[in-house]
């Protein structure tokens, strides 16, 4: 079984873009499905029912988040009626959605973990202990984990955490494609951040000048989404449906 995970699509560049290249990608590919962080997909942060939409539309059959998913109300709702869309497990019991999804693809079945770092971030519930309590719920090997988090160390204590248990941890939310791709254990697929599709000349989706000013002079700034052509970041990776077991991990760069 071939998997497409898609790094962090920021706004209607990056949404657009995903949409002109996915299908494509997946032929060429040979895909047989496809996850996407959607959480800075609506125009102006967060995601809201239309951006998760046209995420659908363009093929994605998961969308994971992470500290944006609830930027936006309007989107509420669509986490609690579509199982697909999925946040962060480590939210606190009582918000919108599920943390975890179990995709039907027939032969097998997937499940999509999405969790959220605590280091720099939100004071969540530890992500290691609700990696754990997920886990023991699903009777499925084959299990992906979107882990959403600022700090290196984390999401590679979190790789090495889970490494023989599921077949991958994908990093996002730092929006820059690092080069560590790597099988851990000889069964886990890992890369600390699979990047973000988006304006590729820009400060992670955001126009340079605005990004200058605001670390030059740590004065409030308005963001917006930079026009700069876009390009997708992200990461192939090949697994034995019958045991869990990612026996190839590849950077994907589309410009």
């Amino acid at each position: 079984m071939k998997l497409l995970f898609l790094g962090d699509v920021v706004g209607n560049i990056g949404t657009d873009f995903v949409s002109q290249k996915l299908r494509t990608l997946k032929n060429f590919y040979g895909i047989d499905v496809t996850v996407v962080n959607g959480e800075n997909s609506a125009q102006g942060n967060g995601i809201t029912p239309t951006s998760a939409r046209n995420l659908f539309d363009s093929g994605a059959d998961i969308i994971t988040t992470g500290n944006h998913c609830y930027r936006r109300r309007e989107i509420y709702h669509t986490f609690e009626t579509e199982k697909n869309l999925i946040r962060p497990a480590n939210y606190p019991k009582g918000n919108p959605g599920r943390g975890f999804c179990v995709y039907d693809m027939g032969m097998c079945q997937l499940a999509v973990i999405n969790l959220m770092g605590t280091v720099y971030m939100e004071a969540l519930d530890n992500p290691f202990a609700s990696a754990d309590r997920v886990i023991a719920s699903l009777s499925t090997p084959n299990i992906i984990v979107d882990f959403h988090a600022e700090a290196t160390g984390e999401k590679k204590a979190m790789g090495h955490y889970l490494a023989g248990r599921v077949t991958a941890v994908f990093g996002t939310h730092t929006h820059v494609q690092t080069a560590d791709e790597t099988i851990l254990k000889e069964h886990t697929g890992y890369i600390t951040d699979a990047g973000m599709c988006g304006p590729e000349l820009s400060v992670l989706g955001v126009k340079t000048e605005i990004a200058i000013e605001k670390q030059r002079f740590h004065a409030p700034v308005k963001f917006s989404e930079s026009e700069n052509p876009p390009f997708i970041n992200g990461v192939i990776i090949e697994f034995n449906e019958k045991n869990g077991k990612c026996v190839s991990i590849e950077r994907l760069i589309i410009r």
